[in-house]
C-alpha cells in the first residue's frame, strides 16, 4: 500500500450486498466534504483499494493514522463498525466538535454499530434505521452488479439526507439554547416562550432534571400548547405533573365542556400535552391543573 498512489478524496468499500455501518460512513464523509460521489469504489480489489484516500469496512485494516477503517479482523475488538470509527475519526481531527459528535452519536450510529456487531437487534415491530438501510439491498440474491451498485448509491443518497437533516437540527437546538436556558434561570415552575422552538435536548442538557419547572407554555402553529415536563430526558412519554385525567383524550367540544375553556383545543390521552386557541386559554388550563393540585 505504500507504494500505491492515492488519489485524493476517494473511498473504497466492497462491492455487492451492504449494510447501514458503510451506508452512513461514506454519507459522514460525504456530508464533511472529505470524498466526492464520483469518487467512491465499491470492490475487494486490494491494489484498488491501495489508490483509495479511504478505505472503509473492507480491508482488515483499523488505522485512522491511514485513512483506513475495517471492524472484521479478528484483532479488533472494540464495539464501533465502519460507522462509529469514522465519525471517532472526524472528533479525533476536530472536523467536529464533541457535542456534535455525541449528538450525531446517539440519534444514529450507536445503534448502527451495534445492530452491525450483533450487540443489538430491532424490537419486533420496531424498523431500525439499519433495517431501512437493508431495505435498499436487491430482493433477489442473484441481482446483478450493476442493480447492487444503484442500489448502494439509492442507500447513500437517503442516508446523507438523513445526516444532513440531523446536523440541521442539532444547529437549530443549539441556537436556540441561550433562550431556554435564560428562561430556565427564571426558575419558575413554568417556562414561557413567545415562539415554537426545541426546547428538551438542551432543558435536559443545562440541568432541567433537577429544575423545579413542571409546565411549558408554547406557541403550536397557530394555536398554543401546555406541556408537561417530564422527570428526565430518557423518560420524555411522562411528565412531572399530568393534566387532569378528565381532560384525557379529549377534543374541541367535549374538551371545552371538561375544563370550562372555551379555546379548549385537544387533550393527550397521555395527559402530558394539552392545545389551546391562545396564550390565555392555555394559562387558564394552567390555572385550572394548579387548583386541582393544591
Amino acid at each position: 500500500m505504500e507504494n500505491a498512489e492515492i488519489k485524493p478524496r476517494t473511498l473504497g468499500t466492497h462491492d455487492g450486498s451492504f449494510h447501514a455501518d458503510e451506508v452512513t460512513a461514506c454519507a459522514l464523509l460525504l456530508l464533511f466534504d472529505l470524498i466526492d460521489m464520483e469518487g467512491i469504489v465499491r470492490t475487494r480489489d486490494q491494489k484498488l483499494l491501495a489508490g483509495c484516500e479511504y478505505v472503509c469496512d473492507v480491508g482488515g485494516i483499523y488505522d485512522p493514522s491511514i485513512k483506513r477503517f475495517d471492524h472484521h479482523q479478528s484483532n479488533y475488538n472494540g464495539s464501533f463498525s465502519s460507522a462509529g470509527m469514522i465519525l471517532k475519526y472526524l472528533k479525533d481531527q476536530k472536523i467536529l466538535d464533541a457535542k456534535l459528535y455525541q449528538y450525531i452519536n446517539g440519534s444514529l450510529v450507536m445503534g448502527v454499530d451495534a445492530i452491525d456487531n450483533g450487540k443489538a437487534a430491532p424490537m419486533m415491530g420496531h424498523c431500525s434505521f439499519s433495517s431501512v438501510i437493508a431495505n435498499f439491498v436487491p430482493i433477489r440474491y442473484d441481482a446483478n452488479k450493476e442493480i447492487f451498485q444503484g442500489a448502494f448509491f439509492q442507500a447513500l443518497d437517503f442516508c446523507l439526507g438523513h445526516l444532513t437533516r440531523l446536523v440541521a437540527k442539532y444547529k437549530y437546538i443549539q441556537e436556540c439554547r441561550g433562550k431556554i436556558k435564560s428562561e430556565m434561570d427564571k426558575r419558575q415552575k413554568v417556562m414561557y416562550f413567545d415562539e415554537a422552538m426545541p426546547w428538551i435536548e438542551s432543558f435536559f442538557d443545562l440541568g432541567g432534571s433537577k429544575h423545579v419547572a413542571q409546565f411549558i407554555i408554547m406557541p403550536a402553529g397557530d394555536q398554543w400548547k401546555l406541556r408537561g415536563i417530564p422527570p428526565s430526558y430518557d423518560k420524555r412519554m411522562q411528565v412531572r405533573v399530568p393534566m387532569p385525567e378528565e381532560w384525557a383524550g379529549l377534543i374541541n367540544e367535549e374538551l371545552k365542556i371538561k375544563s370550562g375553556i372555551s379555546g379548549a383545543v385537544f387533550c393527550h390521552k397521555g395527559r402530558f400535552i394539552s392545545i389551546w386557541e391562545t396564550k390565555e386559554d392555555a394559562e387558564k388550563a394552567l390555572e385550572y391543573i394548579q387548583r386541582k393540585t393544591q
